[in-house]
């Protein structure tokens, strides 16, 4: 999970912060699939629009009612930050041409085009945004979905199926099947991962022969 920071605080150069983003639930649902789509325009030029604020997030989409609306928790690597705190920044819109990564947008700085004065962060690549968390949704229903897909994404719960050798009960990688020859004295199956394998056909010796 990232570092929690007040809105007014400012953002270290690399560090991993917890963000919100707000969205609709078929847009959450295609987020969830395939990832932040970058917007293609705003007041901080094109990038992932993201808010340290909850309340913030909250409020999106904008214009929309609450039985739309979808507030993601988000792990987010912030790079390198500029912080843009008031209207005609002779960076507003090149920030990440220069090297930045997130532009930061400071809650109460004046900014016209912030009349909410909450704060707001543009993030140029999207890959830098994760998402880890549903904290708003419509209703319990829609927030179950959401979870699921989210751990199917991710890899956990219901998602990905980890395997495991039938034979010496540890997992394969990527899914390969472990190599099996057989006992020379019982004929049975062995994993060449097993440590040992008790023979039945040799019960005098009263060990196991080691596997090699």
């Amino acid at each position: 999970m990232g570092d929690t920071l007040g809105p007014s605080q400012t953002p270290q150069h690399r560090g991993v912060y917890t963000m919100y983003h707000g969205t609709s639930i078929a847009s959450a649902r295609l987020i969830i699939a395939n990832g932040f789509k970058p917007s293609s325009h705003g007041m901080l030029g094109k990038g992932v629009y993201v808010s340290r604020d909850r309340k913030k997030a909250s409020n999106y989409p904008l214009n929309s009612n609450d039985s739309d609306r979808v507030v993601f928790e988000l792990r987010v690597r912030v790079g390198r930050v500029k912080r843009i705190d008031k209207d005609n920044h002779p960076m507003q819109y090149t920030w990440n041409t220069q090297g930045y990564s997130t532009a930061w947008v400071p809650p109460n700085c004046g900014m016209m085009s912030v009349p909410s004065g909450l704060e707001e962060d543009c993030v140029f690549d999207p890959k830098r945004v994760k998402v880890v968390g549903i904290v708003k949704a419509p209703n319990t229903t829609i927030e179950k979905e959401l979870k699921q897909l989210l751990a199917k994404r991710s890899g956990r719960g219901g998602g990905r199926t980890v395997k495991v050798c039938s034979l010496c009960k540890r997992k394969t990688q990527q899914g390969s099947a472990h190599i099996k020859q057989q006992c020379w004295g019982c004929g049975k199956n062995i994993c060449i991962l097993m440590a040992k394998h008790f023979c039945p056909a040799k019960p005098s010796q009263g060990k196991g022969k080691k596997m090699v």
